[in-house]
């Protein structure tokens, strides 16, 4: 006796072909290629606010989804809500897939910010930064110049600090477009006096010899004016966000003396993500498992990040050390690129598309 197969249905073959993209989707987002969208200037002006990229997994390395119990396709939240779209009743230890590369100082890195500590590691906030610093690595900054185990490191070409602008008379959005610098970019003195516009060295020396502005200055901060909002400890070292360091960050592997400097640089990170259960710090003293340590030997790489508009980013230098576990995947190339402040078709920055990141 043969039997005819029963056709599907028009809506059994759709929710079909839905699931199908939807795990398609998942996998290529896991495993391969995530999307990600510029939303703040602190990469300005290397990468822009309204730049669309993708983030390679490949090259560092997929790392093994360690928050399980989650709804596919989405972060922290459901779309559209404020129900989270997940739950860390299980979490798996922490594995990364071989990569074609590790992160190398000056790569473009996506990752989970470190002080979301209300989330599970691979579902905090994403961001992007530069690794101006790699696990090993002695980062010193002086007068606002990186330097890397004592030599001056590499400079983004498109770097940006914010700067004094004096003029003559009141200026409007149209004027400082000119300079390639938008309605975020700068901001009116309370006196009318001048801006404060946060500008590449290029455009700071254009708009110098526009004989509407008196004077461009530089604003950086004094050496040896300790700020406390500065990671690990500014007020007590005298460090700024202009003058920093020396300081090594950890490595797999390393050793360090419990010293009161060294509990002072490294207490935080050890606590917050070396993975013990029962840390305590009393004073200058750090404690696991109730017994006093004298030495300490880190279980992962750690990564000191910066954005490339240096006095408008939020970055290593005031919250710490990224660790190993939380890298999402290498920046590396923009798809589309819209400007915010445009209309139309002039939204569109066309000689952005499919540019490749550095």
């Amino acid at each position: 006796m043969s039997t005819t197969p029963k056709n599907k249905s028009a809506f059994r073959e759709w929710a079909d072909a839905l699931l199908f993209a939807v795990i398609a989707a998942s996998l290529i987002r896991w495993l391969l290629l995530e999307p990600f969208t510029i939303p703040t200037a602190s990469m300005e002006k290397s990468l822009l606010v309204g730049d669309f990229l993708f983030v390679s997994k490949m090259h560092y390395g997929t790392r093994i989804p360690r928050t399980i119990l989650q709804v596919p396709l989405t972060h922290q939240k459901i779309w559209g809500t404020n129900i989270p779209s997940y739950s860390d009743a299980v979490q798996l230890p922490y594995f990364r897939l071989p990569g074609f590369t590790s992160v190398k100082r000056n790569d473009v890195v996506v990752f989970n910010y470190p002080e979301e500590h209300e989330f599970p590691a691979d579902l905090k906030t994403n961001y992007i930064k530069r690794a101006v610093g790699i696990a090993g690595d002695v980062l010193e900054i002086r007068d606002t110049q990186v330097y890397i185990n004592g030599q001056p490191s590499e400079n983004p070409t498109e770097m940006q600090f914010s700067y004094d602008v004096m003029t003559n008379r009141p200026l409007n959005a149209e004027f400082f477009d000119q300079f390639g610098i938008n309605p975020d970019s700068f901001y009116p003195f309370s006196d009318n006096s001048g801006y404060l516009v946060f500008a590449t060295a290029a455009m700071a020396e254009q708009l110098a010899s526009s004989p509407v502005v008196s004077s461009v200055k530089k604003r950086t901060s004094k050496e040896g004016q300790g700020d406390g909002n500065i990671f690990p400890d500014g007020a007590f070292f005298g460090w700024n966000k202009d003058h920093y360091g020396p300081l090594e960050i950890p490595a797999k592997g390393w050793t360090i003396p419990m010293t009161e400097d060294n509990v002072r640089k490294y207490a935080y990170t050890i606590e917050k993500f070396e993975g013990h259960a029962n840390l305590s710090v009393d004073g200058n003293q750090i404690y696991i498992d109730g017994k006093k340590i004298d030495s300490y030997t880190f279980k992962q790489d750690y990564y000191f990040m910066m954005g490339d508009n240096r006095h408008d980013s939020l970055d290593s230098r005031f919250w710490g050390f990224v660790p190993e576990d939380h890298v999402v995947g290498k920046a590396w190339f923009l798809w589309l690129s819209l400007e915010k402040h445009k209309t139309f078709l002039n939204k569109i920055r066309w000689n952005r598309f499919f540019k490749s990141i550095h």
